[in-house]
């Protein structure tokens, strides 16, 4: 620093010939050009020495490189300021400029450090893998209580910038003093943002959902994607989004088919004739089952659970790792039991019975032996 100062009173000699405004905006812009050249410079330092070795250390630098851009450049400008020859309204209004720079550069710098400490955390805990509850469960406690600290930082930071200006503190007092009545407008008017940041926290601490949850909301099957301050996003099954607000996971049911494990028993239901060969038909569907790559080696069962006029009603149970698995599971049981029928045992299938009396047949032959005279008799 004492360097770049000796170089900018230097260049402040060499430019008086110059009118002052133009010689201050010149040594600014010439230390502007200097910190960007020394982060530059540094940049290329960093990647030189830890990417090849430290390739964990240099991603998180990487992240930090907007924050050290400008922390140079506010460096810079607090040592060009006092040598620019600027007037004393003119320096005060820069040097207000750069305080508010500082606490801007304070509160990104505490958000950036925030969201690297959390993804460092994270790094252990695998979302794509099938049995994710423990990296799902503190995904979602991490991300929701980040942004809520976020917010609450941001609030902070703006605070004290505006606490900088003279209005602002001598209107404290009376504002302060109003704070009843305007808290409680205030309160009324964002009731639904603190209801919905509150259901944030108790969503964080308790958990109904989530990350990648599956879950059944307003009769669609989807997975929790994001999970924001106000509001979750489901992801559907056909790549639609739904957005909902964090207090519909709170005031009304869902289900929640990972709440405990991602395992899951799918369910698949077949309609047979009273012939069908249940045992044969129970054999087939372990074969079946024990072939696929959905199934997760717990659960295989057959059980006639309904017996109507016309048809029994099989229930086909297989076990899989996730609820994808699950589904394609279910559709490969019903496709292969339909066709092992159709091959081997065509009597399986549903049947539609009539009883035909004697009356009903000897009727029927005359209707026949009629409609066939009435056809001769056309014919000639």
């Amino acid at each position: 620093m004492d360097s770049l100062r000796l170089a900018l009173i230097q260049v402040k000699d060499w430019l008086y010939w110059l009118p002052n405004p133009v010689t201050a905006v010149l040594i600014l812009a010439l230390a502007v050009v200097i910190a960007l050249a020394v982060h530059r410079l540094l940049r290329k330092v960093v990647r030189r020495t830890l990417a090849p070795r430290y390739p964990n250390i240099f991603s998180i630098v990487t992240r930090l490189r907007g924050v050290t851009r400008l922390s140079v450049l506010i460096l810079a400008l607090l040592v060009a300021v006092p040598v620019a020859p600027f007037d004393s309204d003119t320096a005060g209004i820069i040097a207000r400029v750069l305080l508010i720079a500082i606490i801007a550069l304070i509160g990104w710098a505490a958000i950036v450090a925030l969201n690297i400490g959390a993804d460092v955390y994270l790094r252990r805990f695998r979302l794509d893998v099938d049995d994710n509850l423990l990296a799902r469960k503190h995904n979602t406690q991490v991300r929701i209580l980040l942004r809520t600290v976020e917010g609450v930082v941001v609030l902070i930071t703006a605070g004290a910038a505006l606490m900088t200006f003279d209005a602002v503190r001598q209107y404290g007092v009376s504002l302060f003093a109003s704070a009843g009545v305007a808290g409680i407008v205030a309160g009324l008017a964002a009731r639904p943002v603190l209801s919905n940041l509150i259901a944030g926290v108790q969503i964080a601490m308790t958990q109904p959902i989530r990350l990648e949850d599956a879950v059944i909301v307003e009769n669609e099957w989807g997975n929790v994607e994001e999970i924001g301050s106000t509001y979750v996003v489901v992801r559907l099954w056909d790549w639609r989004r739904m957005v909902l607000p964090l207090t519909y996971f709170i005031e009304k049911p869902f289900q929640n088919w990972t709440r405990e494990t991602s395992a899951l028993i799918g369910t698949a239901f077949i309609y047979v004739d009273y012939r069908a060969p249940v045992a044969r038909i129970r054999d087939k569907l372990d074969e079946i089952v024990k072939q696929s790559s959905n199934w997760d080696g717990r659960v295989i069962n057959l059980q006639v659970t309904d017996a109507k006029e016309a048809t029994i009603e099989l229930r086909c149970l297989a076990s899989a790792p996730s609820a994808g698995a699950a589904f394609n599971l279910r559709c490969e049981i019903r496709e292969k039991l339909v066709d092992f029928l159709q091959r081997e045992h065509p009597e399986a299938l549903p049947l539609r019975r009539m009883e035909v009396s004697a009356q009903d047949d000897a009727a029927l032959r005359l209707g026949n032996d009629g409609k066939e005279r009435e056809a001769v008799g056309g014919r000639n």
